[in-house]
């Protein structure tokens, strides 16, 4: 498996992300909120992601752009742990709600936690 994280692995559409934050359950693992929905999708991926951070905790772009490039390559290097996991597509947002911004290596293992956690709730 390429660890990408290519355009048809982003998470894009506009329905696809309305209909993920109106039916979609989520799990949290500070700092980071991931909201999934089982739905099916164009990409021949099994998932597809979003990644966000609030303007209202990070004011500058700078850091918010950052931060979601961090987010980004910390799922890029643990996918293949979903992947292997989802017997159906999925879409997910994976959202940033720490006030403030942690060390790469912090978000690498909070991620991981957080992938963890999600594939627990599905497998349950």
């Amino acid at each position: 498996m390429k660890f990408t994280l290519g355009k048809n692995e982003r998470l894009k559409s506009r329905k696809l992300i309305e209909s993920l934050y109106k039916e979609g359950k989520s799990v949290k693992t500070f700092p980071f909120r991931l909201v999934y929905l089982q739905k099916s999708h164009t990409s021949e991926f099994p998932a597809q992601a979003g990644f966000s951070v609030p303007k209202r905790n990070f004011k500058r772009a700078v850091d918010r752009n950052r931060i979601k490039r961090v987010m980004r390559e910390c799922y890029r290097l643990q996918k293949e742990m979903v992947y292997s996991n989802l017997e159906q597509p999925h879409v997910f947002m994976i959202s940033y709600i720490g006030r403030e911004e942690l060390s790469y290596k912090e978000l690498y293992s909070k991620m991981n936690k957080l992938l963890e956690l999600f594939i627990s709730k599905i497998k349950n």
